[in-house]
């Protein structure tokens, strides 16, 4: 089969489009005729080896979410059969022409290719970090990075659950954070004041998607660490804020997934790209300018 791989840690140069041998599902998992590859910040922070621990054996395969077809069950497995649409997190990498998952769920028929490769890391993430905030009807959540992807899933479940979303941004993204239903303001100096302003009931809650300095600020608003989740900052051991990592979810996406196909819940995808154009994918995502989520078609 066609996949990008690597190996060696570097530049976006290191990665090249080989021939490999195909996966074959063994028990307990299946695996998909990948249709569409998301790519992730940390796909190239892996690349680069800011991430050893969790980098893959060479020669590499990047990438961790995907949508496609079963084409092979593994022993054991039920509940899903050759044929099914899913999408979810693959365990050989995602950047090929076949990858093999574990964790997935369906993906309803009318749900397109793109937007499914987009949801599972955005969903599992923003699902897990509202749930342990406990935000709910009522609350101010404060939320960091609203206009990314996981935020803006995160301000559109936020929403959902009764809160008032106070979310940051560049005033570029503000119109679109409006649209989903956020009250949007600019990051930078005087950050804690424009807050205070447009929400001058207090902050209950805040979830950091952004990782860009911004905990010591969510603490003063807060008068404390209580409610304080970030998912991107490695400051938060040293400031005592709790850093979430991702967790199994599986079949759950099937319920956020129809959601996105009712078109109750979005992503925007920044650009589709064909397999072979993983590098440059990558470098956008790593320029930070990407509008949205960037999905490689193999």
């Amino acid at each position: 089969m066609k996949a990008i791989t690597y190996t060696e840690f570097g530049g976006p140069e290191v990665l090249r489009l080989a021939e490999v041998d195909e996966p074959h599902a063994g028990p307990g998992q299946v695996r998909l005729k990948v249709v569409a590859a998301a790519v992730n910040p940390l796909d190239y922070k892996i690349r680069n080896g800011w991430r050893p621990q969790m980098a893959p054996p060479f020669p590499a395969i990047p990438g961790v979410e995907a949508a496609g077809v079963v084409d092979e069950v593994g022993e054991g497995l039920t509940g899903v059969a050759v044929g099914d649409e899913v999408l979810g997190w693959t365990v050989t990498g995602a950047y090929a022409e076949h990858a093999l998952a574990v964790d997935f769920g369906p993906k309803p028929a009318d749900l397109d290719w793109d937007l499914a490769a987009a949801l599972p890391v955005a969903v599992e993430t923003s699902v897990r970090v509202l749930g342990a905030l406990g935000v709910g009807e009522g609350d101010t959540l404060l939320l960091h990075g609203a206009a990314g992807v996981a935020g803006a899933v995160g301000v559109q479940l936020a929403v959902t659950r009764g809160a008032t979303v106070i979310g940051t941004a560049s005033p570029g993204n503000h119109d679109y954070l409006r649209s989903l239903g956020a009250i949007p303001v600019a990051y930078g100096p005087g950050l804690a004041d424009r807050v205070r302003e447009a929400a001058p009931q207090g902050i209950d809650a805040v979830y950091d998607a952004a990782g860009a300095g911004n905990l010591e600020v969510s603490i003063d608003l807060r008068g404390g660490t209580d409610r304080i989740i970030t998912i991107a900052d490695p400051k938060a051991a040293e400031l005592g804020v709790t850093f979430s990592g991702p967790a199994p979810f599986g079949s759950r996406l099937g319920e956020y997934a129809r959601l996105a196909a009712d078109g109750k819940l979005t992503v925007r995808i920044a650009q589709s790209l064909p397999l072979e154009d993983a590098a440059k994918a990558q470098e956008l995502s790593a320029s930070g300018h990407a509008a949205g989520k960037l999905v490689l078609r193999p």
